[in-house]
């Protein structure tokens, strides 16, 4: 069981925040949760009251308290809405940290993070070795969006979901260190764990794109995922191995920036790192701060430090039409939008179409989806009426959580729509085509 001390700290930052709630009832309007359920205790407001008594809730009816904490997409809509500014997203991880600290993790999660996430190589071979007989267990449903669902009665549902790839990104390229190129400037990548195990074309078109443009790359052997999902379930035990572990990897490298694929990532990196640092050496806090200063989404870095959409030409096409869906963790905890809709404007075989509520979410919210599918379903097939009722032959977006649950939904409803990361699109427009696109104009 977590140091009691640590959880009184932690029920102390709580209740100084819980304090700047005026219980106005604005977050219903936003919650997806809430939209579908139209529970009080699904929404901000009613954990919010619910954590207010949180010391003596937690010693009456823990699992109560976790059950009600858990029903939570973490997509940060009531934040954002906030008018108060609570710091709702803090507030609950950390909330959720109390109760698993105080409850213990549940056994099955236990094993999960502590003796497989935490371990990065040993959690890299026991998917590679899953991948190679997950066959006889799926089949194929959806050729243009990859999907599969169970062949027998399967925990998943009737989910159709993406297998493992064949050949995770890290075992192509297992490490890589390249120097400043014609761009001057040098980045780390982090893929993240479904873009190397998933989407292992997201890194390879990121590779591609860093070394048309002179961008040196570190990646470090064996990363480690960020973290989010033990922070999430409230293990903070496993979270900080992970941070540690990947603190390591990049530290004896001079970086202008580090970059990932991936929204959840990079708010993981960006803010939740530094929130969740109380349990780490000052020399350790300080390096997770200068890494969290200097980490962007990749078409962050792309419009604002390299100006790509100052050169984009690309192919003559039949501008078939592509819409953009937000993920929360980038619109919303990191108020990147405009550049990756700057990108998707820019390739000239694409018309780009605003779908309603871009930014409403997907309902995917990692682990979320796995206890609360009927929930999560129900959110995607608004986000899957949205992306139809544009026209579109691709969405693209920029998080490979939320293409996980964009193509179950597309795939469930027979939609011949293609779901893309921002960044294949941008390569794509690249290819065989040096000179539609000249090395832009940087930021040194």
């Amino acid at each position: 069981m977590q140091d009691m001390r640590k959880l009184a700290l932690l029920l102390r930052q709580i209740e100084d925040q819980l304090a700047v709630c005026m219980r106005c009832g604005m977050c219903q309007s936003v919650c997806p949760v809430f939209a579908q359920t139209g529970r009080e205790a699904d929404v901000a407001r009613g954990k919010l009251a619910l954590l207010d008594g949180l010391l003596q809730e937690m010693f009456q009816d823990p699992g109560g308290v976790d059950e009600r904490l858990m029903r939570c997409l973490l997509c940060g809509s009531c934040a954002t809405n906030c008018p108060s500014g609570v710091r709702v997203l803090e507030i609950f991880i950390k909330a959720r940290a109390i109760i698993t600290g105080y409850r213990g993790l549940n056994p099955f999660k236990k094993f999960i993070f502590r003796n497989m996430l935490a371990r990065p190589q040993l959690f890299h071979r026991i998917l590679e070795w899953s991948s190679k007989f997950q066959g006889f267990f799926a089949r194929p449903v959806d050729e243009l969006l990859g999907t599969s669902c169970a062949r027998f009665v399967s925990p998943l549902g009737h989910r159709h979901f993406h297998s493992l790839a064949q050949e995770p990104f890290h075992r192509t390229v297992p490490f890589m260190n390249t120097p400043a190129g014609s761009s001057g400037l040098r980045v780390g990548f982090f893929p993240g764990c479904l873009v190397d195990k998933i989407f292992p074309r997201i890194a390879h078109a990121a590779v591609r794109v860093f070394g048309h443009h002179g961008v040196g790359v570190f990646i470090p052997e064996n990363l480690g995922c960020c973290g989010i999902p033990a922070l999430s379930s409230g293990d903070t035990e496993t979270f900080n191995k992970l941070v540690r572990h990947n603190l390591e990897s990049f530290q004896s490298q001079d970086l202008d920036c580090l970059l990932t694929p991936c929204a959840t990532c990079t708010a993981t990196i960006k803010k939740l790192w530094p929130l969740m640092a109380e349990d780490l050496l000052p020399q350790e806090r300080r390096r997770v701060e200068s890494l969290a200063e200097r980490t962007l989404d990749i078409s962050q870095f792309l419009v604002d430090r390299l100006r790509v959409n100052n050169a984009l030409e690309g192919e003559e096409g039949d501008g078939s039409p592509v819409t953009y869906h937000d993920p929360c963790h980038l619109k919303k905890s990191l108020g990147v939008f405009q550049q990756p809709r700057k990108i998707l404007k820019g390739i000239s075989r694409y018309s780009f179409k605003e779908m309603a509520e871009a930014d409403w979410c997907c309902g995917c919210g990692g682990s979320f989806n796995l206890q609360h599918y009927d929930i999560s379903a129900s959110i995607g097939q608004r986000k899957r009426d949205n992306i139809a009722a544009t026209g579109c032959g691709v969405v693209a977006t920029s998080c490979p959580a939320c293409m996980l649950h964009i193509s179950d939904m597309l795939s469930q409803a027979r939609d011949h729509i293609a779901v893309k990361h921002v960044l294949e699109l941008y390569e794509e427009c690249l290819e065989g085509s040096e000179k539609g696109v000249e090395p832009p104009a940087h930021e040194g």
